[in-house]
């Protein structure tokens, strides 16, 4: 992996991830104002949580034209966020972040300059790429003084809320650490207070011994749907190594990550028949606390629970967080064993 950094014309951080040397950096001739965002952070006292307000977010690009899409390279007469040709893997500040300032860091991933691409329809070697990209960008945000944990992520599809249609993700820089990562650390604490033992290695043995959710597995990695899955159609993905973060995978890890990645990817594409809407969630250890509780792993899950039907999340699930799915495991991860044989 190549990295080469840049800045935008109004000083926000563009870096370029390349397979070879020699990116030639073109400079930013938008002549942009600066960025003005204003986002913070407010306590919820009955909850114990964090929330973020970042109002100037109303005014951001939403599903423009596919020949106005601003992560599409630069081309003569249409400047766009990236001020090149063309790339593999580009990394820059969001221009409307949640997160900013003190209170944190927001980056957009773009997968490839294809715009009618998709990360399931991408090569080993650019998904390879894409992982050690994230692995870097997770190491250089932790060393950030606002940042106490790193969410790399990828929403796909409208149904999910994308407001730009091109392959990319994005990576949140918390300024602590999220209530969905302190409910599993508590969980892992507990457990291992009460047993000596890891909860998340004990959920993957436990998984690969049943057989019966596992969807995929290779040298390195296991995929599965989980026993009390929430979604109608969910796949984590969990290195069998205890590693905490992206950077702590070795090479080997990668290349079976990217193997297994594309591998589970392609199956949920062929679930519904469909392009599936899904969102992939990479959770890792905090940057500074409890990281020895922790456990890198990857979920994907999809709101579709059926070709045209959507799952929302009404009264049990949004007013007390309870959910009811209307898929079983079992039977979920049977079909998509089935699409991959």
């Amino acid at each position: 992996m190549f990295r080469t950094s840049g800045k935008l014309s109004d000083g926000r951080e563009i870096l370029y991830y390349d397979l070879a040397p020699g990116r030639e950096v073109t400079a930013d001739e938008r002549g942009l104002p600066p960025v003005e965002s204003h986002s913070e952070i407010r306590y919820d006292a009955l909850l114990d949580e964090w929330v973020a307000i970042a109002a100037h977010r109303q005014t951001r690009t939403f599903l423009p034209p596919a020949d106005e899409c601003p992560l599409d390279p630069s081309a003569p007469g249409r400047l766009t966020e990236i001020p090149a040709p063309d790339y593999e893997v580009v990394v820059f500040e969001n221009r409307f972040p949640s997160f900013s300032g003190d209170t944190g860091r927001c980056e957009v991933v773009c997968f490839t300059s294809e715009h009618a691409g998709r990360f399931g329809g991408l090569s080993p070697q650019r998904v390879r790429l894409v992982v050690d990209t994230l692995a870097d960008r997770t190491e250089a945000l932790s060393a950030h003084p606002g940042v106490e944990q790193v969410f790399p992520f990828e929403n796909r599809g409208e149904e999910i809320g994308v407001t730009l249609s091109h392959p990319h993700g994005q990576i949140y820089g918390y300024p602590f650490v999220t209530p969905r990562t302190r409910q599993q650390l508590e969980s892992a604490r507990r457990y291992r207070d009460r047993t000596r033992r890891d909860l998340y290695a004990d959920i993957l043995a436990k998984e690969r011994d049943a057989g019966e959710r596992v969807v995929a597995e290779n040298t390195h990695w296991t995929a599965f749907v989980p026993e009390a899955a929430r979604w109608p159609v969910e796949v984590h993905l969990y290195p069998h190594r205890g590693v905490r973060d992206l950077p702590e995978l070795d090479d080997a890890e990668r290349d079976d990550l990217a193997t297994i990645w594309l591998d589970v990817l392609g199956r949920l594409e062929l679930f519904h028949g469909r392009a599936l809407p899904y969102i992939a969630a990479w959770h890792q250890a905090p940057v500074r606390v409890d990281r020895e509780l922790a456990r890198l792993h990857l979920e994907i899950f999809s709101i579709l629970r059926a070709p045209g039907k959507l799952k929302y999340l009404a009264g049990s699930e949004s007013g007390m967080g309870v959910f009811v799915n209307d898929t079983r495991p079992e039977a979920v991860a049977a079909r998509l064993r089935e699409l991959g044989a």
